[in-house]
């Protein structure tokens, strides 16, 4: 089976209709770059088939009974489009714990990766169709029992950037809409319309049959020459965080009971300022079903919690930051009746909304900083279920940028 951070540093690393579709992409590593991990490409793999025509199937429904508890890999939008991924997945399902899966349809490069007839998306040319019948997609997934999540990245995206740069952060410099260490653009966090144009494609994604909308990048930007950063919208004193929250607290509005799922910074379970981008774990537990915090261990600086390399203590650095997260969760989550009186943690008072999340985390599995093989990622997700016991436990996501996962 798939066994499958107090004040720290972390280390800020840049998921119907007559269409045309590309085949079968190939089976080979499709790397990708997600929110703080290794790095990679997005690029078409090399060796894809040529194109046909296919129609898709109608809109799907969600699963009617999902599992309570997600144990899920991610998969890039180019594998969401091979038939040997989707395979691989299918038996993933059958033969370990795995029961869902993560997959792209809007990444970092700003493109939505299925024949979505969203207008802004069209005209913005944002469209690169490397899942060609999400419809289909999600029938086949759903008949294995398999839970889909659709993950959207946010405030950085390229082609958005492109076809909008009045929306872009911008560069006091040139002018210009600034770029990060990767030179890639990111949208102004404060500018609504960016937002709606986001909310947008979430809602075609839940109407599609979606189970959970996952979004990442929810942030302000954190690499590059961050004195060299003008924003348009965001005024620069009203805190980063409250920008955030108030993202939060319209996608919570605009979304209704859609299962919606936050990823933060690992350090957001374990620091009480915004780390400089925003993200302050309570303002997310407020608004989503699930917060996700990226508890990669390669990922906090050396010295953490006294460890020369974190890399090489996944139970540790995953119990701690959980075991912080999972405090402060139930700190606003009003306690059940004892006796004639019911307890109910201070912070619920000063919390504008009830929380009404979930800890779900992600975890490495991946190498870097250390070799993580089946016994590295075990220790990972024994952390997770002795932090999260009883009904805190709602499972755990898996991320490998290549889609292949230890068993």
């Amino acid at each position: 089976m798939i066994l499958a951070a107090g004040i720290g540093v972390f280390l800020f690393f840049g998921r119907t209709g007559t269409i045309e579709v590309t085949v079968d992409p190939v089976s080979s590593a499709n790397l990708n770059v997600p929110e703080a991990t290794t790095s990679g490409t997005a690029a078409k793999p090399a060796g894809v088939k040529t194109t046909t025509k296919l129609a898709d199937i109608e809109n799907q429904k969600p699963l009617a009974n999902p599992p309570k508890v997600i144990k899920a890999i991610y998969l890039t939008s180019w594998s969401g489009g091979s038939a040997t991924r989707i395979k691989y997945l299918i038996n993933l399902a059958k033969t370990t714990q795995v029961n869902a899966a993560v997959i792209d349809i809007k990444d970092y490069s700003g493109y939505v990766a299925y024949d979505i007839g969203v207008p802004d998306v069209i005209k913005y040319n944002a469209k690169e169709i490397r899942i060609p019948l999400i419809n289909t997609l999600i029938k086949q997934l759903h008949d294995a029992g398999i839970y889909v999540i659709a993950r959207v990245t946010i405030f950085q995206d390229p082609r958005l950037a492109l076809a909008r740069p009045d929306l872009t952060v911008k560069s006091k410099k040139t002018g210009g809409s600034w770029l990060d260490n990767k030179k890639i653009n990111w949208i102004d966090p404060a500018a609504k319309d960016a937002w709606d144009y986001d909310i947008a494609i979430a809602k075609d994604a839940a109407s599609r049959g979606f189970d959970e909308i996952n979004f990442d990048y929810i942030r302000f930007p954190s690499d590059g020459d961050l004195n060299d950063m003008s924003f348009t919208f965001w005024d620069g004193k009203s805190s980063k965080s409250s920008v955030l929250k108030s993202f939060f607290k319209y996608l919570r509005e605009q979304m209704g009971e859609t299962k919606l799922s936050a990823d933060l910074f690992g350090l957001a379970a374990i620091n009480h300022d915004d780390l400089g981008i925003g993200q302050v774990i309570e303002n997310a537990y407020q608004y989503f079903d699930f917060v996700c915090p990226m508890v990669y261990p390669s990922h906090y600086a050396n010295g953490f919690l006294g460890y020369k390399n974190p890399a090489l203590y996944p139970y540790e650095v995953v119990k701690y930051s959980l075991d912080a997260g999972v405090k402060r969760l139930m700190a606003g989550i009003p306690q059940p009746t004892t006796g004639s009186s019911t307890t109910v943690a201070s912070s619920t008072v000063a919390a504008s909304v009830p929380f009404r999340a979930k800890l779900r985390p992600w975890l490495q599995d991946f190498n870097l900083g250390a070799t993580y093989d089946a016994a590295m990622v075990g220790k990972e997700i024994q952390a997770v279920e002795d932090s999260l016991t009883g009904d805190n436990f709602s499972g755990w996501l898996m991320w490998n940028p290549s889609n292949v996962y230890s068993l």
